[in-house]
C-alpha cells in the first residue's frame, strides 16, 4: 500500500524526501552536516504541525487508512484471543468484531468496529458500518461477559451505521436503542476507547460505559462534518467551518465532560508507532480496571446512569 501524505503533511514529506536524495550520495559526499540540520528542521516542523492541528485535520488523522484498528489493537494487547461470531438471529456482521482474551492480568470481553485496509477488505467489513446484526452481536457477547463477570473492553472506530434501506427493514433503529438500554445496566465493568472516528448512533451503539478513553487524534459527534455542512449549506465545501462548530475533538469533549480521558498519541498520529500506542494502551486500560473492579456492580450500574444523565445538561 502506498503511503498516505495528508495535506498539511507535505511539507514534511518534501523534507524528507530531500534527505532520502542525500543519502543516496553519502559514500562519496561528506552529507553528514546538510542531512543533521534537515532532520533538525523535521523534527521542529513536525512539533509546530502537529501540536496545532485544527478540528478538520484531527479528523483527517482520524480516518488515516494507515491508523491501528481493533483487530490491530487487539493482537498487540491480548493473548488467547478466541473471536466469536453471529447474532443467532440473522448473521455475523463483519463490521464488528468481538471475542474474549486475556489483558494483562484481567479475562476481558473485547469488542469493536473493524474497517478494511483496500477494497476487497472494506467490501468485507461494509467500511465499519455496522448492521443491526452486528449490534446484536455486539449485545450478545456483552450479556455472556455479564454472565462469567468479566470486563468489556469497546474500541469506536465508525463512520456511522449503516444506513441502507435493508438495514433499518431489520430494525436497525431499535437495534442501537436496544443496545443503550441493556449497556447502560449491565453488571460488569464497561471501558469504551474511541480508536478513530466516533460518528453518530454507530458509535454510541457499542459506547455506553463506566470510563470513555479518546487517542488524541479523534473524533467523536452527533454527526460527521461533511453531513452537517450537507444539512446547513447544502454543499460538503463547509466541512472544516462545521468540524469547528461540531466541537468533536478530545480536547473540547473532555471540557464538555462527555470523555473521561485523552491518550497521547506518537508524534504524527497512532499509524506511526501503531505497537506503541497499543502498549500505552493497555497500560491505561488496566490501570481504569483495577479501580473499577473494586466497585460492587449496583454502584456501576448507579455511576453509569448518573455519568450519561448529566450529559447535555446545561445550567444558566
Amino acid at each position: 500500500m502506498a503511503k498516505t501524505i495528508l495535506e498539511f503533511e507535505k511539507p514534511i514529506a518534501e523534507l524528507e524526501q530531500k534527505i532520502n536524495e542525500l543519502r543516496q550520495y553519502e559514500d562519496n559526499l561528506d552529507i553528514k552536516n546538510e542531512v543533521y540540520e534537515l532532520e533538525r528542521k523535521i523534527n521542529k516542523l513536525k512539533q509546530e504541525i502537529y501540536s496545532n492541528l485544527t478540528r478538520w485535520q484531527k479528523v483527517q488523522l482520524a480516518r488515516h487508512p494507515e491508523r491501528p484498528y481493533t483487530l490491530d489493537y487487539i493482537n498487540y494487547m491480548t493473548e488467547d484471543f478466541i473471536e466469536l461470531h453471529g447474532d443467532r438471529l440473522f448473521k455475523d456482521d463483519k463490521a464488528i468484531v468481538g471475542g474474549f482474551a486475556k489483558l494483562g492480568k484481567y479475562k476481558v470481553l473485547i469488542i469493536g468496529h473493524q474497517k478494511g485496509r483496500d477494497t476487497k477488505s472494506n467490501l468485507y467489513r461494509n467500511f465499519g458500518m455496522t448492521n443491526p446484526e452486528g449490534y446484536r452481536k455486539a449485545l450478545r457477547l456483552m450479556k455472556l461477559a455479564e454472565k462469567f463477570n468479566l470486563p468489556i473492553i469497546s474500541l469506536i472506530d465508525t463512520p456511522g451505521a449503516y444506513p441502507g434501506i435493508e438495514a433499518e427493514e431489520r430494525g436497525q433503529a431499535e437495534a442501537i436503542a436496544r443496545n443503550l438500554f441493556e449497556m447502560s445496566r449491565i453488571k460488569v465493568p464497561i471501558i469504551i476507547v474511541i480508536i478513530g472516528e466516533g460518528a453518530s448512533g454507530g458509535a454510541l451503539g457499542i459506547g455506553v460505559g463506566d470510563r470513555i478513553l479518546m487517542l488524541q487524534n479523534t473524533w467523536y459527534s452527533v454527526i460527521s462534518p461533511e453531513s452537517c455542512s450537507s444539512i446547513l449549506w447544502r454543499s460538503w465545501d463547509y466541512k472544516e467551518q462545521a468540524a469547528e462548530a461540531l466541537k468533536l475533538t478530545p480536547e473540547d469533549l473532555i471540557q464538555q465532560k462527555i470523555i473521561d480521558r485523552i491518550i497521547e498519541e506518537p508524534l504524527g498520529g497512532a499509524h506511526k508507532a501503531p505497537q506503541q500506542i497499543a502498549y500505552h494502551l493497555k497500560e491505561i486500560l488496566i490501570e481504569e480496571l483495577d479501580k473499577l473492579t473494586k466497585l460492587k456492580p449496583e454502584k456501576l450500574i448507579q455511576n453509569r446512569i448518573e455519568k450519561f444523565g448529566q450529559m447535555g445538561v446545561v445550567k444558566e
